[in-house]
C-alpha cells in the first residue's frame, strides 16, 4: 500500500485534483511500460542514427509501430475495468 509521502501516491492525488478521480487503470507515466516503451524508441532512434543500414523511412516506422502498440496495450488494459461514473472513490485503495 503507497503511503502519502510516496512520490506516486503524490503524482496519482495531484491528478485526482486536476481530473477528477477515476477508477481506471494508473496513469501512464507511472507504469514500468511507458518507460520500456520510451527506452526502446530512443533505442530505435539512436540504431537508426548511427546505422547504415537502418534507413530514417524504417526507424520511425519501428518508432510508430512501438507507440501504437503502448497505446493499444493500454487500451486494452482500461478496457477491462470497471467504470462506475457516479461512484467516487468507491472500491479504489489509498
Amino acid at each position: 500500500m503507497a503511503r502519502a509521502e510516496d512520490p506516486g501516491a503524490r503524482v496519482e492525488q495531484a491528478g485526482e485534483r486536476v481530473t477528477g478521480a477515476h477508477d481506471e487503470t494508473k496513469w501512464a507515466p507511472l507504469t514500468t511500460e511507458f518507460w520500456a516503451m520510451l527506452v526502446v524508441i530512443v533505442a530505435v532512434l539512436i540504431a537508426a542514427a548511427v546505422s547504415d543500414t537502418l534507413g530514417d523511412v524504417r526507424a520511425w516506422t519501428l518508432a510508430t509501430v512501438i507507440g501504437a502498440a503502448y497505446i493499444l496495450s493500454r487500451g486494452l488494459a482500461k478496457g477491462g475495468t470497471d467504470h462506475r461514473p457516479f461512484a467516487r472513490g468507491r472500491g479504489r485503495r489509498r
